[in-house]
């Protein structure tokens, strides 16, 4: 009988072994579900009693809300930049400036003719024509580039400097116009 008592021996020491593998199967087990719920608690938040089905279909319907919101605030900016940029079809953003004197003498260029166009080329030439004792203005209109009446070379000259100018591009830009240099900082 001998033998007998080493077996049971052998299945004996076989059966703890079993066991503390299996217990340290479960400790490892229980440490990964720990870790789980944890990670389940910051998706879920205070909602921990309610499935993920439940909390993601609340999630949805939250992000469904707010791109709704997003989607008529672009709207609506979207219809207030179209206004503002047929405003600014209409804007001064062409200019070109004469100075001159108007009468021979040396005044030291008092007289001037100034051309103030839109992108279309519409706008006006003002021309001030200063003398000793008097001074004169005079207002031209201005339709596609071209002048409603005869214009003095001056106002010719400055019509042209104007139309020089280019139209308004889509970024913003004038053609022909260098950008201009934006303060350090600004973005």
């Amino acid at each position: 009988m001998g033998g007998s008592t080493e077996t049971w021996q052998v299945v004996a020491a076989a059966a703890a072994v079993v066991g503390l593998l299996a217990l340290l199967g479960v400790a490892v087990l229980a440490l990964q579900l720990r870790r789980v719920r944890g990670a389940q608690r910051a998706v879920l938040g205070d909602l921990g009693t309610a499935d993920l089905v439940a909390h993601a279909a609340q999630l949805t319907a939250r992000v469904d809300a707010a791109t709704g919101e997003w989607r008529t605030l672009a709207d609506g900016l979207s219809a207030r930049m179209g206004g503002i940029e047929g405003a600014l079809l209409r804007v001064f953003s062409r200019h070109g400036m004469v100075r001159y004197d108007a009468y021979g003498e040396l005044s030291g260029q008092q007289s001037c003719s100034l051309a103030l166009l839109d992108v279309r080329g519409d706008g006006v030439v003002i021309t001030s024509i200063h003398h000793r004792d008097q001074a004169r203005l005079y207002v031209r209109r201005i339709l596609g580039g071209r002048p409603e009446h005869r214009l003095a070379p001056e106002e010719d000259e400055a019509l042209a400097l104007a139309l020089g100018h280019g139209a308004i591009r889509r970024d913003g830009t004038i053609e022909g116009t260098p950008p201009a240099p934006r303060p350090d900082g600004a973005d």
